[in-house]
């Protein structure tokens, strides 16, 4: 099964059509694995081998995946009868009622879910280190960040744990793990997937659900499989031209690709940022595409209070909801550090002060959809540095919201996608001298999808990163 352990998804589920190897013998390898790296990586908090088991022994429905292991976020997609802990401690047993749809839709598409990956408590910050879990380890480096919130995912996925792992991303925490463990990562258009049925959106708009994986197909595959919305949806998005799927290998034409090294808060980037953005525009340019140095005009200080405002406001929405459920008041006690200086600053964002933000973050839309008038592609790194020491995005009582301030330096761009709704991708193209992964990130107009996909399928033919394997791996 270690053979078969860095075969993508697409390749496993073929596996399994031509009956070379059982769902079960798949499961059974991933559990060795999960078991035997997960001390060193943290990556997998939950395991669900019996449900998993099960789910087999009742018969897999004939989908793209049929057989292939999977592993669920504990964040977003629930699992009926399995808790979902988003940890914190408050949830930790608390139950799921019901299935996503979403969940509905991984299991229609034959995937076999084995366990739930660590994240932040929330997923407020760009690392994935709970006081709840404890910290996941960087397969590329053990005392490096998995970023974050997918940052358990990611780890998982890299290490050969499974091929491919549920992700969810308001302001970069699909792309910003995907950079950080050497993964492709893409952020769909808004609403793409629908976050029913007992969600219509979050923050406004600025979560969206997908996945980390090693190739670009099973990246396309997955979202033709769980893409839609559904009845009661507050919005949805423009249904595409095609299958997702046949975008993968199509020629995307000539675009025209605008590269930045400059960042929209002023902080000056690492030079390994620098190093992987000159490299992705030189590949891109290498491969007939027009390339010029330019950027859209964002207010960088504006874009980071606004951002904040939705934010903190959202994150005194969770904290009260789980107030109002467990039917005890929030306490300082029950929180990280962070999450509770963000709860304090969003009790103080009144529901005019919400709507402002709202309102000045669809202006800034409005003008990154100008820009792409003129520009195809918009090509910036990820982050703006390799992926940093663990501990390094912490708060402390003397510093409170420390670890915010450092995470809006670390991460200049993903969260402008979310504000805008555009789709965006991370793909793992530079690896640093010291060997840590820093992924390019492309950004599309509304709706540009298909544009992503043809152009990550081209880079992955011109740069293939699948045999790149981390120093802890199966």
């Amino acid at each position: 099964m270690n053979d078969v352990a860095f075969l993508d998804a697409t390749a496993q589920a073929e596996l399994v059509r031509k009956k070379q190897v059982k769902p079960a013998e798949l499961l059974d390898g991933a559990i060795e694995r999960i078991e035997r790296l997960n001390p060193q990586i943290n990556a997998v908090i939950r395991p669900m081998y019996d449900e998993a088991r099960k789910t087999i022994s009742a018969g897999l429905p004939q989908g793209p995946f049929t057989g292939v292991p999977f592993l669920l976020k504990d964040l977003g997609a629930m699992y009926a009868g399995v808790p979902q802990s988003m940890s914190t401690a408050l949830l930790k047993d608390a139950v799921s009622p019901i299935d996503s749809e979403l969940t509905r839709r991984y299991k229609a598409a034959g995937l076999v879910i084995c366990g739930k990956t660590n994240t932040p408590e929330f997923g407020l910050v760009p690392t994935t280190e709970p006081r709840l879990w404890g910290a996941s380890h960087n397969p590329w480096n053990l005392d490096r960040s998995t970023g974050g919130s997918s940052g358990g995912s990611a780890a998982a996925v890299a290490s050969g744990m499974v091929p491919f792992a549920h992700a969810n991303d308001g302001g970069g925490s699909i792309r910003i793990p995907a950079s950080c463990c050497g993964l492709f990562g893409l952020k769909p258009t808004r609403a793409r997937i629908t976050q029913g049925p007992l969600v219509g959106d979050i923050m406004s708009g600025l979560v969206n659900e997908h996945c980390v994986s090693r190739s670009v197909r099973d990246s396309a595959a997955l979202l033709d499989a769980t893409a839609g919305s559904m009845p009661g949806d507050p919005y949805v998005a423009p249904e595409p031209e095609r299958p997702y799927l046949k975008e993968v290998g199509a020629d995307p034409g000539h675009l025209r690709i605008a590269f930045t090294r400059k960042t929209t808060n002023g902080v000056p980037l690492h030079p390994d940022a620098i190093a992987a953005v000159e490299d992705a525009a030189k590949l891109c340019q290498e491969l007939g595409h027009e390339v010029e140095e330019a950027e859209p005009m964002v207010d960088g200080a504006a874009l980071a209070q606004t951002f904040t405002d939705l934010w903190a406001a959202g994150n005194v929405w969770s904290i009260d909801l789980i107030a109002s459920l467990t039917g005890k008041p929030p306490r300082a006690d029950d929180f990280e550090i962070l999450t509770w200086a963000l709860y304090e600053l969003g009790q103080e964002v009144t529901a005019a002060r919400y709507l402002e933000a709202v309102s000045q973050l669809q202006m800034l839309g409005r003008t990154i959809a100008q820009f792409h008038h003129r520009y195809d592609i918009f090509l910036t790194p990820t982050l703006g540095a390799p992926p940093v020491e663990l501990g390094y995005l912490a708060s402390t009582t003397a510093q409170p919201m420390l670890a915010f301030e450092r995470a809006i330096e670390y991460v200049p761009y993903t969260p402008v996608q979310n504000v805008t709704g555009q789709p965006a991708m991370s793909v793992p193209l530079y690896w640093t001298d010291a060997g840590l992964p820093l992924g390019a990130h492309f950004v599309a107009a509304y709706n540009g999808e298909a544009t992503l996909f043809r152009l990550a399928a081209q880079l992955e033919e011109a740069r293939p990163w699948a045999a790149k394997r981390p120093p802890v791996s199966a």
